[in-house]
This record gives C-alpha cells, sequence and structure tokens, in this order.
C-alpha cells in the first residue's frame, strides 16, 4: 500500500458554507438517530464531575443535546440541567428519554439566539455538537452564560484507526465512486495523531476563559451491516449527498462488509474532553 495517502480531515470540522445547513439535517431522523448513535465511555462522566464541576447539585446547560444521550447520564448523576437543542424532533425524543428526570428542562431553539437566562450555570456541557455552532458567536456566549470559574466541556468524537483496519482503506473506494467531494486516498488517523490546537487556540483567543485540559478515551463497536448503515444514515455529510448517490454508497458499503468481512465491522471511535475554566 502506497504510503503517500491524504490523511482525513477531523470529523468535526464543517466547512463555513456548509455548516448551518447541515447542522440542521440531523432532526430529520431524530428516531434513528437516537437508537443508532453511540453513547460515551463512563470515565467521561466521572472526568466531567472532577474537571467541570458536573455533579449532584449543580447547574449544568447543555448545548446541542440531541436525544439526550449525555443528558440522560448526567440526570443519573444528579445534575440539574437546562438542555438546548435545536431540532424539534430531537428535543422530543430528548423529553421523552428525560421523562422521570424532573430537574432536566428540554429547550427547543438555536443557542445562538437563545436568551440566557438571569442565574449563570456552572457548567456549560456540549457533547459532539459545539462545531455546529456559530464560531462568531459561540465562545463569548458559552462564557457569558458561565458564572465566574465555571467550566465550559467541549466533547469531540473523531473515527480513528483501528477495528476492522482493511476495511475502512477498502471502502474509501465506494466514497471516491459515489461522493465527488472525497479526496483520494483518504486514510484515517490514528488516535495519537488527531490535534485539538484548534479549539486550544479558539478558546486562547477569546481572553475569557484559562488553559484548556484534555481527557481522551478510545473504544471499539461492533457493527452487523444494517447496523453499520443505519449509522451512516444519522450522518450529515452523508444524509447531504443526492438521493441516488446515496442509495449508491450504501449498497457498495453494505456488499463489502457482507462479501469480505462476514457482515460485521468494527469501528474505533476517540472521545476527546476538553475543559476550559472562565475567568
Amino acid at each position: 500500500m502506497p504510503e503517500n495517502r491524504a490523511q482525513a480531515p477531523r470529523d468535526d470540522s464543517p466547512e463555513e458554507s456548509r455548516r448551518a445547513r447541515l447542522s440542521r439535517i440531523f432532526d430529520e431522523v431524530a428516531e434513528l438517530y437516537d437508537r443508532a448513535r453511540p453513547g460515551y465511555p463512563p470515565e467521561l462522566y466521572a472526568d466531567l464531575e472532577e474537571l467541570a464541576g458536573a455533579g449532584s447539585g449543580s447547574r449544568v446547560l447543555e448545548v446541542g443535546c440531541g436525544t439526550g444521550q449525555v443528558t440522560v447520564p448526567l440526570a443519573g448523576r444528579g445534575c440539574r440541567i437546562t438542555a438546548v437543542e435545536a431540532g424539534p424532533r430531537m428535543a422530543a425524543v430528548a423529553r421523552r428519554n428525560l421523562a422521570g428526570a424532573p430537574a432536566v428542562e428540554v429547550v427547543t431553539a438555536e443557542f445562538e439566539s437563545w436568551p440566557l437566562p438571569e442565574e449563570p450555570f456552572d457548567a456549560l456541557v456540549s457533547a459532539t455538537a459545539f462545531h455546529w455552532l456559530d464560531p462568531a458567536v459561540r465562545i463569548v456566549k458559552a462564557a457569558d452564560a458561565l458564572r465566574a470559574g465555571g467550566a465550559l466541556a467541549v466533547v469531540r468524537t473523531q473515527h480513528v484507526r483501528g477495528g476492522t483496519e482493511e476495511f475502512f482503506v477498502e471502502v474509501q473506494r465506494c466514497y471516491e465512486r459515489f461522493d465527488p467531494d472525497t479526496t483520494p486516498g483518504l486514510r484515517l488517523p490514528a488516535a495519537a495523531e488527531v490535534d485539538a490546537s484548534d479549539h486550544v487556540a479558539e478558546v486562547a483567543r477569546s481572553g475569557l476563559f484559562g488553559s484548556t485540559v484534555f481527557r481522551r478515551y478510545e473504544y471499539d463497536l461492533t457493527y452487523t451491516t444494517s447496523e453499520y448503515l443505519d449509522l451512516l444514515r444519522t450522518y450529515s455529510g452523508h444524509r447531504a449527498l443526492p438521493k441516488a448517490a446515496r442509495h449508491g454508497l450504501f449498497e457498495c458499503v453494505a456488499g463489502l462488509i457482507d462479501g469480505r468481512y462476514g457482515g460485521r465491522v468494527t469501528k474505533r471511535y476517540l472521545i476527546e474532553l476538553g475543559v476550559s475554566h472562565r475567568r
């Protein structure tokens, strides 16, 4: 295999020209998103409590709660949560999932235009969602939402090298065939190669927060063919493809998993938690 392959960009670096449009696509498949998207490792919640103070009795603002993948565990740890979600279908599923959590309020609104309450929060948590917010607004408004010393906790998810590695090399041919925006020869980075300096620099430029502390977690999840296709159907870039191209891509991916990998593939995730405290 040639070594001079292009490395895939971060999964959470949408082109600014497409950011707003892609951020709204998830709401089309809220039920599927709730079923197919993975949760987060237990260590994340212990670190959110240790580093960000997101524990029993703390006031937490969650931005981009989706269907509640992080909200439910935080509520179980005794946090008092206001969860803001722009997608009405996603918010409705989140309310259903949190029906037994009286200390949680799910608000359907875009964070950028949502009026902040008078009382500041102890922590703002955003899991696999912060990159969808307007970069001209997100850091400053996060600071405005927090008390002095409060924590901005941003969780980022990346697909990295590992798991069924050869499948993820071979499947690039499907993407090159059906997605014209695919750079030929893309390869997944190793977890150690994933660079988080963009977030560090953005926070530092604001002058509103102290230094950013990171924790990282790697884990593997195994999917059947149908489970993996369901996961792909929740990704904004896949949903934005023309219908015929999307159908062709999914057929190509399914044929590869069934034909060469026995109907199962394993995907490796890197989860990054970055915590910065309000000055």
